[in-house]
């Protein structure tokens, strides 16, 4: 019974903060234009990441996807942390680095639930018996 419950907050976790910033993407909030705009993908990247954050973050609710879900959300969040770190900055329009640092805690979360879940990726080379 633990086990299952601390499984399952490992993947709350990240879902709830990526699906938690789909609003502000989908609804052009003036934080996430501006983000976007400064790294060159204003409004497709916009778009296109958070429609990619939510098929992460449904892959990792669903328990035969996990892996891969993580795995997306481990990527998108490595390429978040990438630009903070290179051109966007740890504290985005006096945010007190809150972006970032979530941005970090998803990556972290996901790349637990990778290594976790890890038998997902080579089930696809094995033969179901």
């Amino acid at each position: 019974m633990m086990k299952k419950t601390i499984n399952w907050i490992i993947k709350l976790v990240p879902v709830v903060i990526m699906l938690q910033t789909l609003y502000f993407k989908f609804s052009a909030a003036p934080e996430s234009v501006y983000i976007f705009s400064k790294i060159g993908l204003e409004p497709y990247g916009r778009i296109g990441i958070g429609l990619l954050e939510l098929i992460a973050s449904i892959l990792i609710l669903i328990p035969r996807t996990t892996f891969y879900g993580a795995g997306l959300g481990l990527g998108l969040m490595l390429g978040a942390i990438k630009f903070h770190v290179t051109e966007l900055g740890i504290d985005v329009q006096n945010d007190g680095g809150k972006l970032f640092y979530l941005a970090v805690i998803v990556a972290m979360f996901c790349a637990i639930l990778t290594a976790v879940y890890r038998r997902q990726f080579f089930s696809l080379f094995t033969k179901n018996k």
